[in-house]
């Protein structure tokens, strides 16, 4: 594949379907607002001004330490402002974010209606301004705890709607089990939320196959080692679950070796609906450019390929239809 190609498939539109705020964060804007608030981060950046971690729990670890500076809306206001203009910058046309109460606001529904009120604001002007759709996705933290995710499940059945369209889980899927969420997740799903769990990134197959079960989600965030129980695999594509894949995300963490080692063509070619995101970009030295590239570079995908994982994304967003109307009509004139 010569450069020119790479080109193209880099300027294609993009939908993002897994992508974390406060994991979006650029270096340098956090280390900025912990300047004004004089603030230390010890520990939290190498000397080149990136993220430093060492593996996947140390990462959460500095995820939380960073996201700590932010305290208030406006704060989360120009942290979306500041990540919408990453997203813009790779070509992304529309993404959906998680977003946690736990850390905007603590949990507290009065508090959370303030952080949520301040985002939409600025992706209300960033949709008018630079093009870009945002929509929102709760998720609990799972080393947080089924009690917590209640809260944050209730924090998101009093602002599920048009641009609060889902609930989800993400932290560390080595605790606890996927069905000890199972209260949270009825409640969101009563509230008409769109179901989406981490699963199968770390502890393998059986965990896609319980957040499938126990919590009757319609997407899996990564999910990749699906790969390694071709039974399940087959229950993906006759259920139709998508898998938010985050391929330099599972590499840089180490879940594969190299991209080549990723199992993401192989979902792909056994007919798993499969879509790719960044998950926490400057963590791990990417954007949706980049993962284009990556996967033209090593899988040979061509644009056409790429064309249609974008309508694909499409259809798996929890948007309303109108909004993914709009979308795929945008993508079809690309």
């Amino acid at each position: 594949m010569d450069e020119e190609q790479l080109e193209t498939i880099r300027a294609l539109p993009k939908v993002e379907l897994h992508l974390h705020l406060e994991g979006a964060a650029p270096p340098a804007f956090i280390r900025g607002i912990a300047q004004e608030k004089s603030v230390r981060l010890d520990n939290v950046f190498r000397e080149d001004g990136a993220y430093a971690y060492r593996d996947f729990v140390h990462f959460l670890s500095v995820y939380e330490a960073a996201t700590s500076v932010l305290k208030s809306p406006q704060d989360y206001a120009r942290l979306t402002r500041a990540v919408l203009e990453e997203s813009v910058a790779s070509g992304v046309i529309y993404s959906e974010t998680f977003l946690s109460p736990d850390f905007c606001g603590g949990g507290d529904t009065g508090a959370w209606k303030e952080y949520l009120h301040a985002m939409m604001e600025v992706a209300e002007e960033a949709e008018r301004d630079m093009g870009i759709t945002l929509r929102g996705i709760v998720t609990c933290i799972r080393h947080f705890g089924p009690e917590k995710a209640k809260r944050a499940a209730l924090c998101a059945a009093e602002t599920a709607g048009n641009w609060l369209v889902g609930f989800g889980m993400a932290g560390d899927e080595n605790k606890g089990k996927q069905r000890d969420f199972a209260y949270s997740f009825d409640m969101a799903r009563e509230a008409g939320l769109r179901l989406t769990s981490h699963a199968g990134e770390w502890r393998g197959p059986r965990e896609v196959r319980e957040a499938i079960e126990d919590l009757r989600v319609e997407r899996i965030g990564h999910g990749v080692r699906a790969i390694e129980d071709l039974a399940l695999v087959d229950m993906l594509v006759e259920k139709g679950i998508v898998l938010e894949v985050c391929p330099g995300s599972n590499v840089t963490l180490g879940v594969y070796p190299k991209m080549s080692a990723h199992p993401v063509e192989k979902l792909r070619e056994r007919g798993v609906r499969i879509t790719v995101s960044t998950d926490d970009p400057p963590f791990f030295h990417t954007t949706m450019a980049d993962e284009y590239e990556a996967l033209a570079r090593t899988f040979g995908w061509d644009a056409e390929m790429f064309r249609s994982l974008a309508r694909t994304s499409a259809e798996a967003a929890f948007c309303d239809e109108t909004t993914r109307s709009a979308l795929l009509k945008r993508l079809e004139t690309a």
